[in-house]
This record gives structure tokens, C-alpha cells and sequence, in this order.
């Protein structure tokens, strides 16, 4: 569909106009730059408008969360990072952010706060639930009825900030068949990408650890990987890649579904 039907206001568009929005939309650097995740960010831009949710965006003065930098142990880069995007966000005034990028929301929820950044912080597989629970979405789940999804747990979303159902009760309201892997939840395996992990090439072994997740993933029957983190999504990708499997299992994010579900 055209852009032009998605519209997607600048914070600093609409303090032109003195507005301000319910929420702020974080993209990060995965939805801004990496070409799968952007469709993951048009994605949920189509959601926010559908739900007449009025929101904003930083655009260009949006920058790295300083995640990446802290995980590989630069410590000095990550505070530099931070205490600039904190400088935007309390200039704006930004109360409340939603964003699709695990990484981001654990930096942001609880990192942030110390260097005085203190804002609450969803991440977008919350803020779909509650949309959905809301009646501000609504799901013609019929595509998906009968179909097998299993959901692979991101370590920051789960471990991390012990965000477990709300993934799942999004994936539910698709009328879906959803199947679990034998390690979820709290015992779920990571996909191969966290600590800085993503940006290097693995030690060597007997495995990768996204091969032996992939595996794990096809061993349940779904055709459907359900993901709600851009690591996730790289990771689990490249595995049914090394499966040869891309032909009959795709890997999509639960924002994906869910605007294909509204029609």
C-alpha cells in the first residue's frame, strides 16, 4: 500500500504544532536500517494508524541505544550513546516508548533510568496485547486458523524482563495452532545472538547455536517461527537457511502477523 496511508509524524513535527503524542515509537537500528526488520516496522506502523493510536517518531535524531556497545564491553561508548538519546527524549519531554526491538526496551526500561532517563518503556508484543484486549485491533484471524506457529522466546524479552504470555496471547488471538518447542519460556535456548554475539563470527564448535534452536524449531511441525526481536529474526532466518528449509518455513514477527490478520 502507498506510504502516504501510513503516515509516520516527527516528534519534532509535532511540537511544531505543539502536540504531543500518546506514545513514542523507538524503531532502533535494525527497524531503520536492517532491510527485514524494516518490514517488521512497517508493520506496526500500519497497526498504530489502524488503531488510531497517535504516535511519533524521532527520525534522525534517533540513535544506537548504546546496547551493542555495553554487551561487547565499551563501556565509555554505551554512556556517550545513552546520555544523547536521554538529552532528546527529556527535551521532547517523552513519557511513555514502545518499541519492537527487545535489546532496545531492556536498554531503555532498565538502563536508561540511572543516567536519567526514566520513562516507561513497552515492548510491542505488550502493547499489541493490549491493543487487542482493548478492541482497538481487530483480528480476522482466518488465514491462520489451524495453522502451526511456534514462538521462539527472545533471552531480553523473557529471561530478562519475564515478558512470557503476552507474545503468546498475540499469537492466540490468530486462531492459530500454537505449538511450543521442547525449551521455552524460561528454559528457552537463545538464538545465538545475544552479547554482541550478532556482530562476530561464532568459536568454533561442534554446532551453532542458531542450527541447534532452527532445529528445534522444525522438530515441533510448524510452519510458522514466530519471533518478536531482530536478533531473533536474523538468527533463526540464517538457520532454516542452513536447513534448506526456506521453501516450506518462514520466520515472521508477531507484528507481521498481525497487520496481515487485520486485512
Amino acid at each position: 500500500m502507498p506510504e502516504a496511508q501510513f503516515p509516520v509524524p516527527t516528534m519534532a513535527e509535532l511540537k511544531a504544532k505543539s502536540e504531543t503524542p500518546e506514545v513514542l515509537f523507538w524503531v532502533g537500528c535494525a527497524g531503520s536500517f536492517d532491510d527485514r526488520y524494516k518490514r517488521v516496522t512497517r508493520a506496526f506502523v500500519r497497526i498504530l494508524n489502524a488503531a488510531k493510536i497517535r504516535f511519533a517518531v524521532l527520525g534522525t535524531e534517533e540513535t544506537c541505544t548504546g546496547d551493542p556497545a555495553r554487551r561487547a564491553g565499551n563501556e565509555f561508548l554505551f554512556q556517550m550513546q545513552a546520555l544523547n538519546n536521554i538529552q532528546v527524549l527529556n527535551g521532547y519531554g517523552v513519557n511513555k516508548i514502545v518499541t519492537a526491538c527487545p535489546h532496545c526496551f531492556n536498554t531503555l526500561k532498565n538502563e536508561y533510568p540511572e543516567l536519567g532517563g526514566k520513562y516507561e518503556v513497552v515492548h510491542h508484543s505488550t502493547f499489541l496485547q493490549q491493543l487487542i484486549a482493548a478492541g482497538r485491533i481487530k483480528i480476522e484471524g482466518g488465514s491462520f486458523r489451524g495453522k502451526k506457529i511456534t514462538y521462539h522466546d527472545s533471552c531480553y524479552l523473557g529471561r530478562a524482563n519475564n515478558i512470557y504470555e503476552a507474545p503468546r496471547s498475540v499469537l492466540e488471538a490468530l486462531d492459530s495452532d500454537l505449538v511450543e518447542m521442547k525449551r521455552c519460556r524460561t528454559t528457552g535456548l537463545c538464538c545465538g545472538a545475544g552479547g554482541a554475539q550478532m556482530f562476530k563470527e561464532p568459536e568454533k564448535g561442534k554446532k551453532d547455536v542458531n542450527v541447534e534452536r532452527t532445529e528445534e524449531a522444525l522438530a515441533t511441525g510448524a510452519t510458522t517461527i514466530a519471533v518478536a526481536c531482530p536478533f531473533c529474526m536474523t538468527m533463526m532466518s540464517d538457520g532454516i537457511k542452513h536447513k534448506n528449509r526456506e521453501s516450506d518455513i518462514v520466520v515472521r514477527d508477531l507484528a507481521e502477523l498481525i497487520a496481515e490478520a487485520q486485512g
